[in-house]
């Protein structure tokens, strides 16, 4: 695994079809660290994913994205990959025709630069499947096509041991699993944890946070980043929802009407 580096994000703000979506987000995850960001339907979690992974439809009208050294927004999605950024997706695409072997074997050749061979790929991912307890079949079958919920997230996270990025966005991959689906999926993001690797975890539930410990934890409302804490944070979240802290930064006024703190 190569050297970890700290993402960092200045005043992003961001916009789809001229709509304002995100209004100056301001964070920073450094190597070693797992930062969960929580919030509202509708307050810009997924666009913040897709936007630093450089999706068309989200344009960035100000701020910068930097990967270490790297300026982020100049980069192609491919080059943001190759510098180590990995998005899994919410809703994985199902590609017909591509087997997940051939699929993942040649966006590890591409992400290297180099030709892995097919003997030392295979072993490489039998050891990978192995762990997010993935029948060898699996394999072999096309790219997320009659896929379950659980497969596909199961799929991403295969995706993500494989490429082994610096930093990893998880757009609600805790989203419809099980809990030993996601058991399985918090299994993959903890095997890689370490110096040379850091995470952002957007989600809706603490739950997942019960197994991919965070540490730090964020809530993005309204295109912002309103609150930022350690893991109680969360729990608090779980317990009390969201009006609490609108009625806190006075940012809903039925929310306050109706007595919340």
């Amino acid at each position: 695994m190569t050297t970890g580096v700290p993402l960092t994000v200045r005043n992003l703000h961001v916009s789809i079809d001229d709509k304002e979506i995100l209004k100056g987000v301001d964070l920073e995850v450094k190597p070693g660290e797992i930062h969960a960001i929580m919030g509202p339907n509708g307050a810009g979690k997924t666009t913040l994913g897709f936007a630093l992974m450089g999706h068309p439809r989200y344009e960035v009208t100000e701020g910068t994205v930097m990967l270490g050294d790297q300026n982020v927004l100049e980069m192609e999605v491919s080059d943001r990959a190759k510098a180590g950024l990995f998005l899994a997706f919410q809703y994985p695409f199902e590609v017909s025709g591509v087997t997940v072997a051939n699929f993942l074997h040649q966006a590890v050749n591409a992400l290297r630069g180099e030709e892995i061979s097919v003997w030392d790929f295979q072993e490489k991912l039998a050891e990978k499947m192995e762990l997010l307890e993935m029948d060898e079949s699996f394999a072999g079958r096309y790219l997320n096509e009659g896929f379950s919920g659980g497969e596909k997230k199961r799929n991403e996270m295969l995706q993500m041991l494989l490429l082994e990025p610096k930093i990893a966005i998880l757009d609600e991959t805790d989203s419809g699993l099980d809990i030993d689906a996601l058991k399985v999926v918090a299994k993959a993001v903890n095997s890689l944890r370490g110096p040379n690797f850091g995470a952002i975890v957007i989600t809706h539930y603490h739950r997942i946070l019960d197994h991919i410990k965070p540490d730090v934890v964020h809530v993005l409302m309204d295109g912002r980043i309103v609150k930022t804490g350690g893991p109680e944070l969360a729990l608090e979240i779980e317990k009390k929802g969201y009006d609490w802290i609108k009625a806190e930064l006075g940012l809903a006024d039925e929310a306050a009407e109706a007595g919340v703190k």
